[in-house]
Order: C-alpha cells, then structure tokens, then sequence
C-alpha cells in the first residue's frame, strides 16, 4: 500500500511538472512602436552596411 502510495505521488509531481508552460520573447520590438533606423538594425545584426535594413534602398 505504501508503495502505491510513492507512485501516485511521483505520477501527480511528474504531471504537475509536464503540464508547466515557458513562454519567451521571440520579438525585439512590440506591435505598438515604431520599427527600428536602419543603422540600429545594422548594429543589432551586425552588417557593415544599414542598407539592407532601409525602405527606400531595396534594388
């Protein structure tokens, strides 16, 4: 009976553990501001050049 006992006691600790949720931050910036100057982007990226990362440069 005492047994019985540890292993339900095991099985609610491991469920109670498998049910637990991990959220993390996938985004640099939220959906309210405003987007990045390309020369942050740059340095966040690590690029040589912002040129990439500007509206009004894509060939």
């Amino acid at each position: 009976m005492k047994s019985i006992k540890i292993y339900l006691a095991l099985l609610v600790f491991s469920l109670s553990l498998a049910s637990c949720e991990v959220r993390t931050a996938t985004s640099v910036r939220s959906n309210n501001s405003k987007p990045i100057p390309p020369g942050q982007a740059k340095k966040i990226y690590g690029t040589k050049s912002a040129k990439p990362f500007a509206p009004g440069q894509n060939k």
